[in-house]
C-alpha cells in the first residue's frame, strides 16, 4: 500500500504527520517505508528527508542498505515550486521508488507543499497520488483560515482521509465548532492517530 501525505500548504504538518504515521503502523506491526521524491529549498541536505529517513531507519532495519538521495532523489535549492525551483527527472523518481517499494509493506509518500504545487507545466502535486497508486491524505494546520483552506481543497479532490494537524487550543474555540457541525467526525492527529491509521486502511 502506498499513503500520499499532503497538506493545505507548506509548513502545516506533512513531515510530523509523517513521522507520527511511521511509529503508528510499524507498532501495528507494518513494515513501513518512506519516500519524499521532491523537497526544495536544499542547501546542502534536505533536512525533512533526512528527519524521516532517520526515522524510518529505527523501524525497519531494510532501510538501513538505503542513502538519503534514494529517499529524496529530487533535491533542489530554490525554496519554491518545483517548476521554477529547477528540472525533474522522472526517472530518476521512478528508480529510487522501486528500489525502496519491495521493503516495506506501507509506503509513506510526502510531497512538497500543497495539493495544486506544480511540478512541470503538465503535472501537479495531486497527479503522484495516481502516479504512485496511493491512498492520500490531506493534513489541515489548525492555523486561522484553515476552514478556507480545507474547503477549498476538498472541492477539489477527495481525499481517503482529512486531519487536522493541531497548533494551538483556540483551534477548539475558532474552527472546530464548524467543523465538527459538518463533517461530525473531525480526527485530530495529536489524538486520533489510532483511528487515522485504521481509516487509512479501510478506505
Amino acid at each position: 500500500m502506498n499513503i500520499f501525505i499532503t497538506a493545505n500548504n507548506t509548513n502545516m504538518g506533512k513531515t510530523y504527520t509523517t513521522l507520527s504515521l511511521i511509529k503508528q503502523f510499524s507498532n501495528m506491526g507494518y513494515k513501513i517505508g518512506v519516500f519524499k521524491p521532491i523537497e526544495t529549498g536544499v542547501e546542502n541536505t534536505p533536512l525533512d528527508g533526512k528527519i524521516l529517513f532517520d526515522e524510518v531507519k529505527k523501524y525497519n532495519k531494510n532501510f538501513k542498505k538505503l542513502n538519503l538521495n534514494d529517499i529524496v532523489p529530487i533535491q533542489l535549492k530554490l525554496p519554491a515550486a518545483p517548476i521554477v525551483a529547477g528540472e525533474v527527472d522522472f526517472d530518476k523518481i521512478d528508480k529510487a521508488y522501486k528500489k525502496i517499494k519491495p521493503l516495506c509493506d506501507i509506503l509513506l509518500i510526502e510531497g512538497a507543499g500543497g495539493i495544486k504545487v506544480p511540478i512541470t507545466k503538465n503535472f501537479y502535486m495531486f497527479d503522484f497520488i495516481k502516479y504512485f497508486n496511493a491512498k492520500s491524505l490531506l493534513v489541515i494546520g489548525s492555523k486561522l483560515g484553515c476552514i478556507n483552506d480545507l474547503e477549498l481543497n476538498l472541492e477539489f479532490f477527495t481525499p481517503n482521509i482529512w486531519c487536522i494537524n493541531l497548533f494551538d487550543d483556540s483551534f477548539y474555540q475558532i474552527t472546530y465548532p464548524y467543523l465538527q457541525e459538518k463533517y461530525k467526525d473531525v480526527l485530530i492527529i495529536q489524538k486520533d492517530l489510532d483511528k487515522i491509521a485504521q481509516k487509512i486502511l479501510k478506505d
